[in-house]
């Protein structure tokens, strides 16, 4: 039985070393619709995986049993490959209100989910990272603190002209560490520290313009123009984009002279596949593309 893992390459010289951190076992991904969550409704549809963090009464802060059962369904959305594109979306007032200081203070929830434990820590940024298929967030609401690790981890991210983001952490004597690290995937250093330092608040035509937001719309086309948006994706190989992911992911651990050597090799991979040879033939034929996401 082979296991489903989380890889990070380094590379000394001309040798690569992979280093594995299992999270959760093949049988227990294969298990996904079998689970009951607690705070996720989660739906597959042609497709399309979509997330609803649904823990309206606390803002969907993220205490341990969310922050497991998100890790566990990224996994899935990964290793699956039905699954094309994931949207993350969220049920009340407040997109994501961070972590939930008081339950990993210690504070119990009593819950019904049945996602199983993960075999090792859970660092939601590099679950983001490792998840290569594209990632929507349709933000609806203010994100606050670790909220910021979905918006940051999503490929784009489709917000309501109400929607605010905020990181107040310093004002409680903290610090958005991993956020941190997140933004500087996406944002310009001194931004960031800005944004860090000052427990800066922002309206989303801001956040668009540093580019935290892909897009801004009304609250009332929110729903559409990420229907749209997957649309447009799903005209597109998925195996191309998902080769395409790795490669960008793993480029981080990549010594700049053997970038070039890696992304040839990653091109092998891609004309390998079953969406290249479909598209060259439409391609020849003059017609649409039957993609198969293999």
């Amino acid at each position: 039985m082979f296991e489903f893992f989380y890889f990070a390459f380094t590379l000394h010289g001309n040798s690569r070393k992979t280093i594995k951190k299992m999270l959760y076992n093949s049988d227990q991904i294969a298990a996904f619709h079998e689970q009951t969550f607690a705070h996720l409704i989660v739906e597959e549809k042609d497709h399309l995986l979509t997330i609803t963090l649904n823990r309206p009464e606390k803002k969907n802060a993220m205490n341990p049993v969310l922050f497991r059962e998100l890790a566990y369904t990224l996994l899935y959305a990964e290793h699956n490959h039905e699954v094309w594109a994931v949207v993350i979306a969220a049920n009340g007032d407040v997109f994501c209100a961070g972590a939930d200081l008081k339950a990993f203070a210690g504070q119990s929830d009593v819950t019904t989910s049945t996602i199983p434990v993960p075999h090792g820590e859970i660092i939601l940024g590099d679950s983001f990272n490792r998840l290569h298929k594209p990632c929507i967030a349709k933000v609806h609401a203010p994100v606050y603190a670790g909220g910021f690790l979905i918006i940051c981890g999503c490929t784009h991210v489709v917000a309501a002209s109400e929607a605010t983001f905020s990181l107040p952490e310093v004002k409680r004597g903290l610090f958005p560490f991993q956020v941190m690290q997140s933004m500087l995937q996406i944002m310009p250093p001194r931004m960031v520290l800005d944004f860090c330092i000052r427990a800066k608040t922002i309206n989303a035509t801001e956040a668009e313009k540093i580019g935290l937001v892909s897009k801004v719309v009304t609250k009332e086309n929110l729903d559409a123009e990420v229907t749209a948006l997957v649309d447009e994706i799903f005209q597109y190989s998925p195996s191309a984009i998902k080769l395409g992911l790795e490669a960008f992911d793993n480029l981080k651990n990549v010594a700049p002279g053997e970038a070039h050597t890696y992304l040839k090799q990653m091109l092998s991979l891609a004309v390998q596949t079953e969406d290249a040879a479909e598209g060259i033939a439409a391609f020849t034929e003059k017609r649409k593309p039957v993609w198969k996401g293999k």
